[in-house]
């Protein structure tokens, strides 16, 4: 399946809610609230839990799957590990940028001839420009580390990352419109923050440029999940 890089004017289409739940059971369960959601998020918690359940559940359901596995270790072994991943028929697959040229070529090759596109993970949007600088002693700004990262995975071959928001309005002006951006870190107007240190509402993700909007918390944990996702997709009209 090949992932629309300007998702049609339906606002269903930007959205990627997160299955951020302990078991496939209530995961499935709270997937069949909102059939009217496509494009699901299963991250690691989901994917230790049950993962081959889930993703074939999703599968069965004919929903999009963003597999957020985050992948960050020697060339070998994420290459091998993409290799095994791209059997499960996800739509998008993690690894870490800060693994290097290397390890995201071995990846990319991997999954030559799959279904399955690579995004890079820059950096997490949990992390802010004082830890970026004073526990992990990156000399950079924010956006400049984000910016090398994400064209380090350009020049690896990939053609998709996963940024704050924030970052994505230069990097779109300098990448086209032929390069995917996944953003979390979205939070609408009044919604509680949370782990995230940097965020921004669905509207403006969109109109900063991102392709996809990554949304957990503010539909999965609001008192009404249907009325919440309503909500959001009226909100990006």
């Amino acid at each position: 399946m090949k992932i629309n890089l300007n998702p049609e004017v339906d606002p269903q289409t930007k959205i990627i809610v997160a299955l951020d739940f302990p078991s496939a059971n209530e995961a499935i369960s709270f997937c069949d609230r909102i059939p009217e959601v496509g494009f699901w998020k299963v991250g690691l918690e989901l994917f230790i839990a049950d993962g081959k359940t889930i993703l074939q559940e999703l599968k069965a359901r004919n929903k999009k799957i963003f597999l957020d596995l985050k992948l960050h270790d020697i060339p070998n072994t994420v290459g091998s590990a993409c290799r095994v991943a791209t059997k499960y028929g996800a739509d998008f697959l993690t690894i870490h940028a800060s693994g290097g040229k290397a390890m995201m070529q071995a990846a990319q090759a991997e999954i030559q001839g799959s279904s399955t596109q690579l995004l890079a993970i820059s950096l997490l949007t949990s992390i802010s420009a004082l830890e970026l600088k004073s526990d992990l002693q990156v000399p950079l700004e924010v956006s400049e580390y984000v910016s090398k990262l994400v064209f380090l995975a350009q020049s690896s071959g990939l053609t998709g990352a996963v940024c704050s928001p924030h970052e994505v309005a230069n990097l779109r002006s300098q990448l086209g419109n032929d390069f995917c951006f996944v953003t979390p870190g979205v939070r609408p107007a009044g919604a509680a923050v949370g782990d995230q240190s940097r965020v921004m509402t669905p509207k403006n993700a969109i109109a900063a440029g991102a392709n996809y909007l990554v949304i957990g918390r503010p539909i999965t944990a609001a008192p009404d999940p249907v009325a919440a996702w309503k909500q959001i997709c009226q909100d990006l009209l």
